[in-house]
C-alpha cells in the first residue's frame, strides 16, 4: 500500500488570484481525498450595504468582483424592483441585456486565456486576452468604462446608448468573430488540448444535479439550467438565442462550452442593439416600500442571487448575496478525486472560481456565542502576531 501525502494548494498559490485553501491527499500521483477551506477573503459587503441607500448599494456590490462587476448590481436592482413591484422601461431592459452579455464575453475570454496559461499553452492565453481587449473597448463605448460600468440603478439604467455609437459597436463586434472562430477551431482540433482536458475532471449529470451546480459547470454536464431561459428577465425573452449544453462534464467540455456561449452572447448583443426600442430608460422610483424581494440573474459563472429586505426607509435592513461559485466549488471534490496531481489545478480552474464573490461568512467564537466585527478580527490578528514574535524571539 502506497503512502499517503498531503499536498496543500493555497491559501496563497500562483494559480489562485485570491486566497483559498485546498488540502489534497495523494497516493503517489493520484488524488484520493480533498478538503476545502474558505474564509480568507471576507470583506463585509452585506453589512456595509445596510449603511448605504439602495442607490449607493448598487455601486458597493459592483465592487464585489471586477470581472462580473455588472452581475451583482443586476441581481440587486432586480431584488429592489421585486419589492417595489414595478416594471422597468423596455429600452432599459434592452440596455441591461447588452451590458450583461458584453460582460459575459469578456469574462469567458478572460477565463479561456487563463486556462491556456495553466496548461502551458500561452498562445491561447495571448490570443484570448487580445480578443478580450476588443470587447472591453466595446464596453467603454457603451458605458464609459472598461470594467465597473456603473450602468444599473433601481428602476432602470443610469446612461443611455447613443444612436451614433450603435454602428461602431456592431462593426467592432463583427470584427472579433473571425478570431473567436479561430480559437474555437484550435480548441476543437488541437491534440495537446485534447490530451490535457478530455476525460479529465468529469462531473456527471447526476453529480451536477446532486451538487446543485450552476452555469457553465452544470451545462457542461448536460444540465440545461440557465436563468435567462428558465426565468426570463430583461430582454432575454425578446431575442432569439439558445442554451449551450454539452454532455461529457470534463474540462474540455467546460472549455468548449464557454467559447460557444460567447457566440450566443454575440447573437444576443447584435439583436438587442439592432432592435433597441425608443423610450425612457428609468422608471423613476421615489420610495421603496417595506417588504422583501429577490433578484436572480445568470452571471458568467451561473446564477447570482440577491435577497433584500426593506423596512420602508431608503436603506436595506438585510442584504444577502449568494454567488455561483458558492454552489460550484463543492463539485471540486467530485471531479478531482481519482485524478492525477498534475491535473488538479486545471480541474479547479475549470469551475472558473471567484472567491471574492463567494465569501460572505460571519465569524463567531468557538462556542458560537460571540459575533466578531472588523475591529475584533484586527485585534485578534495583532495579538496572534505578537504571540508569534515572542515565541521566536523577534522584536
Amino acid at each position: 500500500m502506497s503512502k499517503k501525502t498531503i499536498v496543500p494548494i493555497g491559501p496563497y498559490h500562483p494559480l489562485q488570484e485570491e486566497p483559498e485553501f485546498f488540502t489534497l491527499t495523494v497516493e503517489g500521483e493520484r488524488v484520493v481525498d480533498i478538503d476545502v477551506r474558505i474564509g480568507y477573503n471576507h470583506r463585509g459587503i452585506e453589512k456595509l450595504s445596510e449603511s448605504k441607500t439602495f442607490d449607493q448599494s448598487t455601486f458597493l456590490v459592483e465592487r464585489i468582483c471586477g470581472i462580473c462587476s455588472t452581475s451583482h448590481p443586476f441581481a440587486l436592482v432586480e431584488a429592489v424592483e421585486d419589492i417595489s413591484g414595478i416594471e422597468i422601461p423596455l429600452r432599459a431592459q434592452y440596455i441591461r441585456t447588452i451590458i450583461a452579455e458584453g460582460e459575459r464575453i469578456h469574462s469567458h475570454l478572460l477565463w479561456l486565456g487563463l486556462a491556456g496559461h495553466f496548461l502551458g499553452y500561452n498562445t491561447v492565453y495571448m490570443w484570448a486576452w487580445k480578443l478580450r481587449e476588443e470587447i472591453l473597448d466595446v464596453m467603454e463605448i457603451l458605458s464609459g468604462n472598461r470594467n465597473n460600468y456603473a450602468m444599473f440603478k433601481p428602476g432602470g439604467v443610469r446612461r443611455d446608448i447613443k444612436s451614433e455609437d450603435i454602428p461602431v459597436v456592431l462593426k467592432k463586434i463583427d470584427s472579433i468573430i473571425p478570431t473567436l472562430e479561430m480559437l474555437k477551431k484550435a480548441i476543437a482540433d488541437d491534440p495537446v488540448l485534447h490530451a490535457r482536458t478530455k476525460g479529465v475532471g468529469i462531473l456527471t449529470k447526476e453529480e451536477a444535479i446532486d451538487y446543485s451546480a450552476l452555469g457553465p459547470v452544470a451545462r457542461a454536464s448536460g444540465v440545461a439550467k440557465d436563468v435567462r431561459k428558465n426565468s426570463p428577465y430583461a430582454a432575454y425573452d425578446k431575442v432569439d438565442w439558445q442554451i449551450i449544453v454539452t454532455p461529457n462534464g470534463d474540462v474540455f467540455d467546460k472549455l468548449l462550452l464557454r467559447v460557444l456561449e460567447a457566440f450566443e452572447s454575440i447573437k444576443i448583443l447584435k439583436a438587442c442593439l439592432t432592435a433597441l426600442p425608443q423610450g425612457e430608460i428609468d422608471a423613476g422610483i421615489k420610495n421603496i416600500p417595506s417588504g422583501e424581494g429577490i433578484g436572480r440573474i445568470e452571471a458568467p459563472r451561473g446564477e447570482c442571487f440577491h435577497y433584500v429586505r426593506s423596512d420602508g426607509t431608503n436603506r436595506p435592513v438585510r442584504h444577502k448575496v449568494r454567488a455561483p461559485t458558492f454552489m460550484n466549488l463543492p463539485t471540486y471534490k467530485a471531479t478531482v478525486v481519482g485524478e492525477t496531481i498534475s491535473d488538479a489545478t486545471i480541474i479547479l480552474a475549470a469551475i472558473d472560481p471567484c472567491y471574492c464573490c463567494t465569501e460572505r461568512l460571519a465569524v463567531r467564537d468557538i462556542k458560537g456565542k460571540h459575533l466578531y466585527n472588523g475591529q475584533n478580527l484586527v485585534k485578534l490578528s495583532q495579538e496572534k502576531t505578537e504571540r508569534i514574535r515572542k515565541k521566536y524571539g523577534q522584536k
